[in-house]
């Protein structure tokens, strides 16, 4: 895929890839084999009908193809741009084996787009109305998923969000430059459309508990809050002025806006040597951000090696053409500061032993390899947990040893009339895969309004 000249993307957040034109879509489509038995499909964690959809874009017929997509998946033009197709639906493909799989997701996002740009409207069957109400709680991906589906179904869904913008992780998390927030919009407005009622600025377990919600006349309810908790290393000086949370980084940057100060006024550390600890999405995210405020260096500090790197592919080769520096074999040991602000980091380097649970070979630091890194900002980018905001008022409601909730296959939790997806169930992993678990629990829900 085309994508923006890279001199002058690193100077602005609007969407580095550029979309694919229609006779780049017609041959990459051409090189479906169209596979009876397609395994490309088990792949797909919402079970798109992919090569139905690939086969009416060799006919040309995108609005047919964007309704084919929209039979599994509520939420297209977004999975287009931030699913992981590489290691799902793609790795799948038959002709994977020989460096030839389909660019499902580009082929995906062509469709998704042609419907935007033609301004066209998705046509759904509208199914029997039914009396009962569904609360979701959270309207990330898994979210919004499932009120989709619930709506499909027939059900008044009411989809409440703490932000004062509904999108979560994919408003606030990912960058503009990767997903342009009117993609959001645009796909949001589509739930909307079903019959759902969005209900941002609510904090259920502070604005209003399940209890009272109850008392409202919902009948079920799905948690989908994601993985909205920082982690941080735990080691000295982390509380200086300059250390960031991954998560407050981007949240300042893409859901307030930081990057077009001072239209809207949201402060942020523009740092001139910016070091990011972590090597997935959000690091790259952080580090790709930071480069565009304005950063001269930005090194990206990871443990392990980039064949270890939890990353898509995709992301680190656009860091790296942005120029930012990699560190790796490297885990940080002490902040120091300097009037009050993150001056320099102390880091080991490592070595690398036997795997460990995560299937990767375990960092092991090398004693006596202690040296500093010059930094005026630093950015924690470990991971996140589930936020206890919640899960404190409901104490009747099973958890993991982590903090997650602990829910089945289904999405079926300890308590009969809630269910819950998504990151806050398996902790942080991807969309799709969070989309894939609210799916299962619509049916469940639906299953147990239907036996009640």
């Amino acid at each position: 895929m085309q994508k923006q000249d890279v001199k002058k993307r690193v100077k602005n957040f609007n969407e580095v890839a550029l979309g694919l034109t229609d006779q780049e879509a017609q041959r990459e489509a051409k090189g479906c084999l169209g596979c009876k038995k397609a395994s490309c499909i088990e792949g797909c964690p919402v079970g798109i009908d992919i090569p139905a959809f690939i086969k009416l874009i060799k006919e040309k017929k995108y609005s047919e193809a964007i309704e084919k997509i929209k039979e599994k998946n509520n939420l297209p033009a977004i999975c287009g741009r931030v699913c992981p197709q590489e290691d799902q639906c793609e790795k799948m493909c038959i002709l994977f084996k020989k460096g030839k799989a389909i660019k499902i997701g580009y082929l995906e996002r062509f469709v998704s787009d042609c419907q935007m740009q033609n301004k066209s409207k998705s046509k759904q069957d509208k199914a029997a109305k039914k009396k009962e109400r569904v609360a979701i709680v959270g309207s990330g991906p898994a979210g919004l998923t499932c009120s989709a589906d619930l709506a499909k179904m027939g059900y008044d869904v009411t989809l409440f969000e703490s932000l004062h913008k509904p999108g979560g992780v994919l408003v606030y998390g990912i960058p503009e430059f990767r997903l342009p927030k009117s993609i959001v919009e645009y796909e949001v407005d589509y739930v909307r459309s079903l019959g759902v009622t969005v209900e941002p600025n609510v904090i259920i377990g502070r604005t209003a508990g399940l209890d009272d919600l109850r008392r409202e006349g919902f009948k079920a309810f799905f948690i989908g809050t994601g993985a909205g908790l920082p982690y941080f290393l735990g080691i000295d000086s982390e509380n200086l002025n300059g250390v960031y949370s991954a998560n407050e980084f981007l949240t300042r940057t893409n859901l307030m806006k930081a990057y077009l100060f001072p239209e809207y006024d949201t402060p942020i550390t523009k740092g001139k040597k910016v070091g990011v600890i972590g090597g997935g999405n959000v690091a790259m995210d952080s580090a790709r951000c930071a480069k565009r405020l304005g950063a001269e260096e930005v090194t990206i500090i990871y443990r392990r090696t980039e064949k270890e790197m939890p990353a898509r592919i995709e992301e680190i080769e656009n860091a790296k053409e942005e120029g930012i520096n990699f560190k790796l074999l490297t885990n940080p040991v002490k902040i120091f500061g300097k009037d009050g602000w993150v001056d320099e980091v102390e880091c080991m380097e490592n070595s690398l032993g036997e795997p460990d649970a995560s299937g990767r070979r375990r960092p092991v630091p090398i004693e006596g390899s202690n040296f500093k890194i010059k930094l005026d900002t630093l950015i924690c980018a470990i991971g996140q947990g589930p936020n206890p905001l919640l899960l404190s008022t409901i104490p009747e409601l099973k958890l993991t040893k982590r903090g997650n909730i602990e829910a089945d296959d289904k999405g079926i939790t300890s308590m009969a009339d809630v269910f819950a997806g998504g990151d806050i169930v398996t902790g942080a992993a991807t969309v799709i895969s969070a989309m894939g678990a609210a799916k299962k629990a619509a049916v469940a829900i639906n299953e147990y309004l239907e036996k009640k």
